[in-house]
């Protein structure tokens, strides 16, 4: 049985796709992040990243973690190539050529897009209220467009590989989510645009975004 380690509003939100992608059973249990907790080693502290008994499954403190038998994984798109190989039929590779692209596109989510993405969205959802903060979400933005650029361009048929939704979709549409805050960027690629919302209309990001959105703040 997989226990997958992790709250909704986290990186876990991309194992949890997937899983529910793939309707496989598995066992969720609920850490959240310490930073969040004003004494998050209390006795009555929630299950979260300090915890001894979480950090016994992750000594480095992250989430998500999956354990599938004696496999521990941590980092969520190791975990999400995992799960589609193994338990993902048509999610997952068909060929070694696809599972190199598929871990391609993951990688380009990380290194090129994660990265200002991230940056974009938390500090908008602080709010614009100065000078610098408009300056950097637009170095950010700039920093995005030669990546979304080339994710425009790959997008010739609705999805990245194979022409079916794969877990190669979900990492990167999982990364570009938090550009999607910064609506005039997103309305520069089109296509991206609307291959993100393609994804997020499939009806297991739906059953794990209303999760996310039910889970407290």
């Amino acid at each position: 049985m997989i226990t997958l380690y992790g709250c909704y509003r986290s990186r876990a939100t991309r194992p949890l796709w997937l899983l529910a992608e793939t309707g496989t059973p598995f066992t969720h249990v609920p850490v959240i992040q310490s930073y969040r907790l004003n004494q998050p080693k209390a006795p009555d502290a929630p299950l979260n990243t300090a915890s001894p008994e979480f950090l016994a499954v992750n000594p480095i403190g992250q989430i998500p973690v999956l354990v599938d038998g004696a496999l521990t994984l941590s980092e969520s798109l190791a975990i999400t190539m995992y799960l589609a190989r193994r338990y993902g039929g048509a999610l997952g590779p068909a060929s070694d050529a696809e599972s190199a692209l598929m871990e391609q596109w993951s990688l380009f989510a990380a290194t090129a897009v994660e990265g200002p993405a991230l940056d974009i969205r938390m500090t908008l959802d602080k709010g614009m209220k100065t000078a610098e903060a408009e300056a950097f979400v637009a170095i950010s933005a700039e920093k995005l467009r030669r990546p979304l650029g080339y994710l425009a361009g790959a997008l010739k048929e609705d999805w990245l590989v194979g022409g079916r939704f794969t877990v190669g979709d979900l990492n990167v549409a999982e990364c570009v989510r938090y550009a999607a805050a910064h609506g005039a960027l997103m309305d520069e690629f089109p296509a991206v645009k609307a291959w993100l919302a393609r994804a997020q209309a499939r009806p297991a990001f739906q059953k794990m975004w209303a999760a996310r959105e039910a889970e407290p703040l």
